[in-house]
């Protein structure tokens, strides 16, 4: 590994993905495209649009969807979650967006629409759990399909324990990859996958990644996701609340030294959760020296 001028690491290649969430107005629109635009030149291995519980945002995901691909030319997954819908609901958006070309899909079991944090009721004639929507996936079609793991366990867990069990059910079922909640403790991630390589779970399960956007902001949202908040981060971020290009700065520079620490650890794939903002991912991506793979000639 070597050193920049800037003093940061340069790690060379790794596997890229990047998620975004569907807008909900103009403006937000606006954001998205020109997002989507900026950091296309990183040439991710695939990118994710997110799906409100019981479809709440089925037409602008699909509509998401359907530029991501025929217009940015991205490989591009759709999230899709089973709350409150019936398999036939499920597979009436399956087809959709399978007819739009998607191949990808992040099966996800959805927070309830009435929120975080309230009890989970299957839909009396729907998909029980994530794990029963992928084994209904894998019946439609040879999907790839992605799926959630939880380092510090999800937050409706009654333990780690039940949390790895469904990852195991999930890969059994024909999951081929987990993309991780953002988390900002490398060792919990690193006790975590120990856990994970005992149970017998042999996918890859890719570190989710939040450049930290708002501290503040980010901490409330943690809470309702079970994250913890490293004292660290309240540390490097001290004195840089009235100074929107340091918090960027040490944004960037947090984000890119968690990746190159998970390398040394062994990782070679990442999953960005962008919030539809470019500016903070392309500043990570570039202080960890990443080098866009070429994309093959048509």
């Amino acid at each position: 590994m070597t050193t920049t001028e800037a003093g940061h690491h340069t790690t060379g290649n790794f596997k890229l993905s990047f998620e975004f969430f569907p807008p909900k107005n103009p403006d937000m629109d606006v954001q998205l495209w020109e997002t989507v635009e900026e950091l296309s030149r990183w040439n991710p291995d695939f990118v994710s649009v997110t799906y409100g519980a019981g479809g709440t945002t089925k037409a602008p995901t699909l509509q998401a969807v359907e530029r991501m691909i025929s217009v940015a030319q991205l490989p591009t997954a759709s999230h899709l979650t089973c709350v409150d819908a019936s398999k036939q609901e499920v597979h009436d958006v399956v087809r959709e967006l399978r007819e739009a070309g998607v191949k990808h899909f992040v099966a996800l079991r959805g927070d309830p629409s009435t929120g975080i944090g309230t009890d989970y009721k299957p839909h009396p004639e729907g998909y029980e759990n994530a794990a029963a929507l992928v084994r209904g996936l894998r019946e439609i079609a040879d999907f790839e399909i992605s799926v959630s793991a939880y380092p510090e366990k999800h937050p409706q867990s009654e333990s780690l324990a039940v949390d790895i069990d469904m990852l195991k059910r999930k890969a059994d079922n024909g999951a081929t990859r987990a993309l991780t909640q953002f988390f900002f403790d490398n060792d919990i991630f690193e006790r975590y996958m120990e856990r994970v390589t005992r149970a017998g779970i042999t996918i890859p399960v890719v570190p989710g990644i939040m450049p930290i956007q708002n501290l503040t902001q980010l901490k409330r949202f943690a809470g309702r996701c079970g994250t913890s908040i490293p004292a660290f981060l309240d540390e490097r971020f001290a004195g840089a609340d009235e100074d929107p290009v340091a918090r960027a700065r040490i944004a960037a520079d947090v984000a890119a030294e968690q990746i190159a620490d998970l390398q040394k650890r062994g990782v070679n794939e990442f999953h960005l959760y962008t919030m539809n903002r470019s500016a903070l991912v392309n500043a990570v991506l570039e202080n960890v020296g990443y080098r866009p793979a070429r994309k093959s000639a048509a």
